[in-house]
């Protein structure tokens, strides 16, 4: 523990210790990470940098690949200043006849009714609403520099704002991973074998 409280490190590895997943500290050079086991899906929590400009901006985000037996793609976010400009062009918004919920977030996709049925869920939404700043979305891949999926398999993939060092927070988000494949089981959007994928 230092100065300022528990590190990431510390934090990150006593709540996979608590949820029974894995922490891997990557070191000085390495990436940390946290993975956890949901039946035949592995969730996996890290951090990442970007830079634009000349500011860095961190970003918490957890990955899970699963096979896509329908091609649903979804992109949700949290409603803000550039939502009616994005609107005035013409940019899809999905509502799901919840008037709190569709006011909160924006939704694309390619399946209104699929997302309606995914997002009236009562306890994937609480989760969603309890983090701020958020981005979820089914993703093919994770584009030039990332891995690349074969046919067929696609990512839920999602980023927050800054390094979660929250112990509820971070549980929050791999409970909000294993309702949503759980739900999308639910409405046949995932098939249940396994996507043979490993992310690091």
């Amino acid at each position: 523990m230092s100065f300022f409280g528990p590190s990431k490190e510390e934090i990150w590895s006593d709540v996979a210790h608590e949820l029974g997943g894995e922490f891997k500290d990557g070191g000085f050079w390495g990436k940390d990470v946290l993975t956890y086991q949901h039946g035949n899906w592995e969730i996996l929590l890290d951090t990442y940098t970007e830079k634009i400009g000349e500011v860095c901006y961190s970003y918490t985000r957890v990955r899970a690949p699963f096979v896509n037996r329908d091609g649903l793609q979804f992109t949700i976010f949290n409603e803000g200043i550039f939502s009616p400009v994005w609107k005035f062009l013409g940019a899809q918004d999905i509502e799901i006849g919840d008037p709190d919920f569709d006011q909160k977030f924006m939704i694309q996709g390619n399946d209104p009714h699929q997302i309606e049925q995914l997002f009236l869920d009562q306890h994937i939404q609480g989760l969603l609403i309890a983090m701020p700043n958020t981005r979820f979305e089914i993703r093919d891949d994770e584009g030039f520099f990332g891995p690349h999926f074969d046919v067929g398999v696609d990512e839920l993939y999602l980023a927050t704002s800054g390094i979660v060092k929250d112990q509820e927070i971070l549980k929050s988000l791999i409970e909000l991973f294993a309702r949503t494949i759980n739900k999308l089981v639910d409405i046949g959007s995932i098939e249940i074998a396994q996507a043979n994928i490993i992310l690091r």
